[in-house]
């Protein structure tokens, strides 16, 4: 029988791509990546970390903006290798570019079209 710890964190160098989607809506709102410490500690909290491969440190997803991510459901992969997590996105948005999808972005011809409302300011929650 498998369990949570069998994750196979070895084929991505200790990283798991994480899929988060409402879990009402069923919108996906980002793809980040966790590592065993990040999956522990939501499993744990039920407020979702990620590894931050930018700033190289574990990272509780709304720490700075206050847009949390209460987990309702995870989901494992069949290889065990990807993780699926049902949120509840507090504050409205999942992007620090200040949209509620990281996925804001649409396809027309050659150019990518911003398809989303601004829910705040980036600079007045990071300074840049």
């Amino acid at each position: 029988m498998l369990t949570v710890k069998d994750l196979d964190f070895k084929k991505g160098e200790g990283l798991l791509p994480a899929i988060a989607q409402d879990y009402k809506t069923g919108e996906v709102l980002m793809l980040a990546y966790m590592n065993k410490e990040a999956w522990e500690a939501t499993l744990k909290t039920g407020k979702v970390h990620y590894w931050s491969r930018s700033r190289n440190k574990l990272w509780l997803k709304g720490e700075t903006s206050g847009h949390i991510q209460l987990l309702k459901e995870a989901r494992v992969d069949c290889d065990q290798d990807t993780v699926l997590l049902k949120v509840e996105q507090l504050g409205g948005a999942a992007c620090h570019k200040g949209y509620r999808s990281c996925f804001h972005y649409k396809v027309e011809g050659n150019e990518l079209k911003i398809d989303g409302e601004l829910v705040f300011d980036p600079k007045e929650i990071y300074g840049k």
